[in-house]
C-alpha cells in the first residue's frame, strides 16, 4: 500500500491548499564527515553522509522491555481509515489484522479519530465498531468542502447530531483547519481556527457529550526556516511538504491563541488538544493552559520523543495532570512511513517502556535512525495509579465507557 502523503490528503479535504517551500534541500549529502585515517589524523579521502550516519550508542544501562501494559488500555488516537476528497472512505487495515496485536500489548479498544462523514462514517462504524463491539470507536469529521457554502454552519451542526445517532462517539478536527482551508479556492482567504461558522458545531459536540479531537500545530520547529539552527533540520529536510514556515501559514503562536479563544468560548464542550497540547516542546505553556481552560485535555501521540528527553518535567507534568491526560499513539496500520505512526508491536512495547520504566536513553521509535530528530529519551518510571488513569480511566471517563 503506497504511504500516506499527509500534505496531499489535507490538501484533498479543503477548499484550495497552497504548497509551500520549506527552504531547505533533500538532506542526502547536506552534510559530510571526513573519516579519520589509522594514526588519528584528519582524512581527506572517504567521507561519510548524514543519511548514513547511524551511531551506535557505548552506554551501558539496564534495559526494561515491557511487553504489555500493567493496566489495559484506550488508545484514543489511531487511524484506520482515511476521508477522501469525494468523501468515500478507504482503510489502512481491516478489523482481523489489528486484533491480533490488541490481544498481545493488551490494547482494550482503539479509537479510529478519521472516521469520515454521511455515508462513510456508517460504513466506518459498521466495519469495525458493530463488528467488534467495544474493541473500536469511531470519531466523525466535519464536512470541509462545504464550509463555504450557505448555511453551512447549521448545515454542520445537524450533520454532528445525526453523526451521534449514527454511532460516533467524538468529532476529529485535522488540522486542515487553520493551516489549509481557504474560503475561493488557493489564493482565497485562510480560514481561521476561531471562524464563527464552527460555533454551532463546536456547540452541538457539547450539548450532545461528543468530545472533540483536535490537531492545529505540528511541532514549534516547523514554523521556523528549514536551516542549520533548526534542530528538525533532518526530518523538514527530508519532508520538505512539512514546513510551515512563510507568509502563507499563521504563527505557531497565532494557531495556539485561536484554539484557546474556542476552548474558552465553548465551556460545555470536552476539546482534546492532540500531541500535548500541540505543544510538548514547552510543558510550561501547556500547563497554563490547562490552568486556565478545565474543559481541555491533552493526549501523548508522537510526541514521547518530546516528553522523553525532559523526564523530570514530564513526570511533573504526569503528576500534575494525571486526570487529563490520555493514551494515544497516532498510529497508522499500513501506508505511513514515518516510523513513529507505524502500529505494531514494537510501537507499543516503546510506549509503555517510557510510562512504567526508569530506563535512560533508548529510542522513541522503532527506526535505525531517530526520524524526529537525533536525540533518544529517559523513562518516567509512572506509580500504578497514575498509569490506570492515562492507560484508560481518564478515556473511560470522556468518551463514557463501561469498565
Amino acid at each position: 500500500m503506497a504511504a500516506v502523503n499527509r500534505r496531499d490528503w489535507l490538501r484533498g479535504l479543503g477548499l484550495g491548499i497552497a504548497t509551500a517551500a520549506a527552504g531547505g534541500g533533500p538532506i542526502e549529502g547536506a552534510q559530510r564527515a571526513t573519516r579519520p585515517n589509522q594514526a588519528g589524523e584528519k582524512g581527506t579521502g572517504a567521507t561519510l553522509r548524514l543519511v548514513d550516519f547511524q551511531p551506535r550508542s557505548m552506554l551501558h544501562v539496564d534495559e526494561h522491555i515491557v511487553e504489555r501494559p500493567r493496566f489495559p488500555l484506550v488508545d484514543v488516537h489511531t487511524h484506520l481509515s482515511f476521508t477522501r476528497g469525494d468523501g468515500t472512505m478507504r482503510y489502512s487495515a481491516g478489523a482481523d489484522e489489528v486484533l491480533p496485536v490488541m490481544e498481545r500489548r493488551g490494547i482494550r479498544t482503539m479509537v479510529n479519530l478519521t472516521g469520515g462523514s454521511g455515508e462513510g462514517l456508517a460504513q466506518t462504524i459498521a466495519r469495525y465498531d458493530r463488528a467488534h463491539p467495544g474493541r473500536f470507536l469511531t470519531f466523525t469529521e466535519p464536512t470541509w468542502r462545504r464550509a463555504s457554502e450557505p448555511g453551512y454552519a447549521r448545515w454542520q451542526g445537524d450533520e454532528i447530531a445525526a453523526a451521534k445517532r449514527a454511532g460516533a462517539h467524538g468529532l476529529k478536527v485535522l488540522k486542515t483547519l487553520g493551516l489549509y482551508l481557504r474560503d475561493g479556492g488557493p489564493s482565497g482567504k485562510l480560514v481561521a481556527i476561531d471562524d464563527p461558522r464552527f460555533d454551532p458545531m463546536w456547540e452541538a459536540c457539547g450539548s450532545l457529550g461528543l468530545p472533540v479531537a483536535i490537531h492545529i500545530a505540528d511541532p514549534e520547529a516547523f514554523f521556523l526556516p528549514t536551516d542549520r539552527f533548526n534542530e528538525r533540520y533532518e526530518e523538514l529536510a527530508n519532508h520538505p511538504d512539512w514546513s510551515f514556515h512563510g507568509p502563507r501559514f499563521p504563527t505557531f503562536d497565532a494557531l495556539l491563541d485561536a484554539c484557546d479563544r474556542v476552548f474558552a468560548k465553548h465551556p460545555k464542550t470536552t476539546f482534546i488538544a492532540l500531541h500535548v497540547g500541540h505543544d510538548a516542546e514547552n510543558l510550561g505553556r501547556v500547563a497554563d493552559r490547562l490552568k486556565r481552560l478545565p474543559n481541555m485535555y491533552v493526549e501523548l501521540a508522537a510526541r514521547i520523543g518530546e516528553l522523553g528527553r525532559q523526564p523530570r518535567a514530564a513526570r511533573r507534568f504526569f503528576e500534575t495532570w494525571q486526570d487529563r491526560i490520555l493514551f494515544g499513539t497516532d498510529a497508522i496500520p499500513h501506508g505511513t512511513s514515518t516510523p513513529q505512526q507505524v502500529f505494531g508491536d514494537d510501537l507499543y512495547k516503546i510506549y509503555f517502556r517510557f510510562l512504567e520504566t526508569e530506563d535512560e536513553y533508548f529510542d522513541y521509535a522503532p527506526a535505525p535512525v531517530p526520524p524526529q530528530g537525533r536525540w533518544r529519551i529517559y523513562g518516567l518510571g509512572l506509580p500504578e495509579p497514575i498509569l490506570k488513569k492515562v492507560y484508560s480511566e481518564n478515556a473511560r471517563r470522556l468518551l463514557d465507557l463501561a469498565e
